[in-house]
């Protein structure tokens, strides 16, 4: 019994393992074509020497200020989407429980269009409300929720509805917009990577490399907090303070990435179940859904600049695939449960 204890340990790591290696091999492939495909082609070895800073005639701007800080931007976005989706998925046990599902990302987008329409504001100033407008929805859904105690049914149903009412605001302030701040707030609520650069870049790369060490030292009281309340408090694990400690984390690379690119539709409401699908029962999601994560939004990005023979941001085709996506869950969870 033992024996085959342990080899089915070493298969599931084995899976794991591959896993990762496939995406990542996915992404170097996704990276490659991003930085050398475009109105000009530029060989790798010029790319190459761009990135090592070397000067290239007309590569160094092309590749190192417009494409290199899109691929990097679409990457960590990608990966903070796909934890901060995967993270709420498995805290509440339930697929559907996305941030983009239960309002946190129409928190963001109702301060954003807020500061575009009424502040007429933009740049810095509205990635930064953005961010603030996320932390703020989190924190009032957490509250209302938690109230008699912590239930993930309740916090799905009180995001829902708060996700509703922001969807109203967002409509209020378009509906007496100028048509010039429309077509600006559209741009960002679509979710897109055309005005990355390097100052969307730092803010989160700077967060990213605070948070995701944290999150994946602690993913094992993740995978703990799936079994049930008890049954994570039987094994040692500070619930209350675990569970508050990933939701603060997921909110804020969430928030970060929002304020980066706009609220890319359906990539952290996907990662999560994508990457299950690929690793199989058991294993640790927080890697592999931030690879998938970054696989969509980068794939996604290529396919709207390249493939459908016009430009289309990145969230109109994250979108087409969700939708389809989120009604095979919801018949599958009918059907089968709520778990990933």
């Amino acid at each position: 019994m033992t024996a085959v204890v342990v080899a089915g340990r070493r298969a599931r790591h084995r899976r794991h393992a591959l896993t990762a290696i496939v995406l990542g091999a996915i992404l170097f492939v996704l990276s490659c074509i991003a930085l050398m495909v475009g109105n000009t082609f530029y060989p790798p070895d010029e790319v190459v020497r761009v990135i090592l800073g070397e000067t290239v005639p007309g590569a160094s701007f092309t590749v190192g200020e417009l494409r290199l800080p899109r691929t990097v931007l679409a990457l960590l976005a990608g990966a903070a989407f796909g934890i901060a989706g995967v993270t709420f998925q498995t805290l509440l046990r339930n697929p559907l429980a996305s941030p983009d599902i239960i309002g946190i990302a129409e928190g963001a987008s109702a301060a954003a269009v807020f500061g575009i329409v009424a502040l007429s504001a933009g740049g810095a100033v509205v990635s930064t409300l953005a961010l603030v407008g996320a932390l703020v929805t989190a924190l009032a859904i957490y509250l209302l929720s938690n109230k008699g105690g912590f239930a993930g049914t309740r916090l799905i149903l009180i995001g829902i509805g708060v996700s509703a009412m922001l969807q109203s605001v967002v409509s209020y302030l378009l509906s007496r917009a100028a048509q010039w701040d429309i077509q600006t707030a559209m741009q960002w609520l679509t979710g897109s990577l055309n005005s990355a650069s390097w100052d969307r870049v730092a803010p989160l790369a700077l967060a990213s490399l605070v948070i995701l060490p944290f999150l994946l030292a602690q993913s094992r009281s993740l995978g703990m907090l799936q079994l049930g309340d008890d049954s994570a408090a039987g094994l040692g694990v500070r619930v209350s303070r675990t569970r508050l400690l990933f939701i603060v984390g997921a909110v804020a690379l969430l928030a970060f990435a929002t304020a980066g690119t706009g609220p890319i539709a359906f990539v952290a409401f996907m990662a999560g179940p994508i990457a299950s699908r690929l690793t199989g029962p058991g294993a640790n999601l927080l890697v592999p859904a931030a690879l998938v994560g970054a696989v969509l939004v980068l794939g996604g990005d290529l396919i709207g600049q390249f493939a459908l023979g016009s430009r289309y941001p990145v969230g109109v085709v994250t979108g087409v695939l969700g939708a389809p996506y989120l009604i095979y869950l919801l018949i599958r969870t009918n059907r089968q449960g709520v778990s990933l």
